[in-house]
């Protein structure tokens, strides 16, 4: 972000603090919003650092003033010791908070003091005052180790702020950091001490790791990305292969996956779900009725043969069904092979693991066997993952034939052959090592998935709650991706990106599930309501693609 800053000034000749003056207006409108745009008489409070972050702190705090509202501007610091355009900012909010109205009408208060240790925060805390609003600018991008002294102090305080809201029941004050909550580091998911809780956080350009990447995510409350004036061709051509996924991701894959008005079941392909054993049936149908909610053509469900009669019972009646040959514990066998074969023959896309079985080693053959000879693209999931762990390092995708994993953390590590939740303290770089190493495309669920690419370049999934973490979800968002990948390579040909097709099903499973919390709450919501609520989240992203 600093190099872009820096290029734009330099190679557009767009005055530094031009891009600040738009980081102050750009933050004034998104806290007008949570206001309803009304700010006259306004309480607001503005803690400012004396680098650039507190620049645009004091910035925000004279076009909030000018908007009606009454402002206290705290500087950690002196005026005279900042330097560039946040001592130009603290000077101009200085002499704004001097100047004496004449007999005329009289602009809100504005106050500007400093505060340069301890016992000066101490009495500017006691202070008994009913902010509406409190403005986080203390640190931005630039920290990297832990608050300490009077910004600790601050934090401290805005933390008991916090807590008496919440005992009272209050929704005031809000809490608004610039950029990033102050205590975290910009680069790192990471926590390294005591840090802003906001309920606001308005980064500027482009979203930084710990905007986005939890355990540091969960600090930052609401995000809102602003553009500030940085030219997009600075952003697309940084280095960076961390990317957030947004609504215009998944957007573009349904548009160019649309529904012709010639198109039919064949060109929509066919979805082949290859799950369930004798005592998991549920994974299979619940991963086969997403496959065809998602849009696929055709979904036939190939399961042990004892399993099949409790399968069938239960899937949408649109679903085909497979038997397949099974060990004596109900799983499928390694002599499956062959049938299998057969079946692939008719399909555009192959799904394996959902509720198998890891207790047998024919079974374990058979998912090796099948991985190894595939000719479609195929997406492995749970026991198929746990076949196949350690990852054999022969084992690697191609264009043609795209391998997806879909592992959550316990299996991520039995893939990487790990036994110490710490070989994925680094989630985005273990994940993209692993991704680029073997070929592939991984999903690694959880809180904020993370989709990294053939080439390590790595996707933050920002939709989804906490009610996703229910049986079965994994089972549903299987059935998804295999959906639209199904769609992607029927209808795309050659054309078709099993990466981007992966993207999009996972912004569009987890923004199915918002869509169910809002109406049913996260206790509640289960994993057949992610399918139920598909296509409400299709329609809110393609409205113009689903209608008839």
């Amino acid at each position: 972000m600093r190099e872009i800053d820096a290029r734009t000034t330099e190679r557009y000749a767009v005055p530094s603090l031009l891009l600040m003056e738009a980081a102050a207006n750009a933050s004034a409108r998104a806290v007008a919003s949570h206001f309803s745009h009304d700010l006259a008489r306004r309480a607001v409070q503005v803690l400012c650092g004396r680098g650039n972050n507190g620049g645009d702190g004091a910035a925000l705090a004279r076009v909030l003033w000018t908007m009606g509202a009454r402002v206290d501007v705290v500087l950690f610091g002196r005026a005279d010791e900042a330097k560039g355009d946040a001592r130009t900012n603290f000077d101009i909010v200085r002499r704004l908070a001097g100047f004496k109205a004449g007999s005329g009408a009289r602009p809100s208060p504005l106050t500007f003091v400093e505060c340069q240790d301890i016992a000066a925060w101490e009495e500017i805390a006691s202070a008994r005052h009913n902010y509406d609003l409190v403005v986080d600018a203390l640190f931005g991008t630039g920290l990297t180790r832990p608050l300490e002294g009077v910004y600790a102090k601050a934090v401290a305080h805005l933390e008991l702020l916090r807590a008496a809201r919440e005992h009272a029941g209050h929704e005031r004050p809000l809490f608004v950091s610039l950029d990033l909550p102050s205590g975290l580091n910009a680069d790192s998911h990471s926590t390294i001490g005591p840090a802003v809780r906001a309920d606001l956080t308005v980064t500027f350009t482009a979203p930084k790791p710990a905007n986005v990447i939890p355990p540091a995510s969960h600090f930052g409350g609401q995000l809102v990305v602003a553009r500030i004036g940085s030219p997009p061709s600075l952003v697309e051509s940084a280095p960076s292969k961390l990317f957030l996924t947004e609504a215009e991701d998944a957007r573009a894959f349904l548009e160019a996956t649309r529904y012709a008005p010639d198109s039919y079941k064949n060109t929509h392909g066919h979805a082949l779900v290859v799950a369930g054993s004798r005592d998991m049936t549920g994974a299979a149908v619940l991963c086969a009725d997403a496959a065809m909610c998602a849009g696929a053509g055709l979904v036939t469900v190939a399961t042990p043969s004892s399993a099949l009669p409790s399968v069938a019972a239960r899937l949408m009646p649109e679903v085909m069904t497979a038997a397949l040959s099974e060990t004596e514990s109900g799983s499928i066998s390694a002599e499956a092979g062959a049938q299998l074969k057969r079946l692939t023959e008719r399909a555009t896309v192959v799904a394996v693991g959902c509720g198998l079985s890891r207790e047998s080693e024919s079974t374990r053959r058979f998912v090796r066997e099948a991985v190894e000879g595939r000719t479609t693209p195929v997406v492995i999931d749970a026991d198929g993952l746990n076949a196949l762990a350690p990852w054999p390092p022969e084992l690697r995708g191609t264009r043609e034939a795209p391998v997806i994993l879909t592992p959550h953390e316990g299996e991520m590590l039995r893939l990487l052959g790990a036994q110490d939740r710490s070989a994925l303290s680094d989630r985005v770089g273990v994940l993209a090592e692993f991704a680029e190493r073997h070929r592939l495309v991984v999903v690694l669920k959880g809180t904020r998935m993370l989709v990294a690419a053939p080439d390590g370049s790595v996707h933050v999934n920002p939709t989804g709650n906490a009610g996703l973490g229910t049986a079965g979800s994994g089972d549903t968002l299987t059935g998804i991706i295999t959906g639209f990948l199904s769609q992607a390579f029927a209808t795309l040909k050659d054309g078709a990106d099993a990466f981007a097709a992966t993207v999009a099903a996972v912004y569009v499973c987890a923004l199915a599930g918002d869509l169910a919390a809002r109406e049913l709450g996260m206790r509640a919501l289960v994993a057949s309501d992610l399918r139920k609520y598909l296509s409400a989240a299709l329609r809110a992203l393609d409205p113009e693609g689903e209608r008839p």
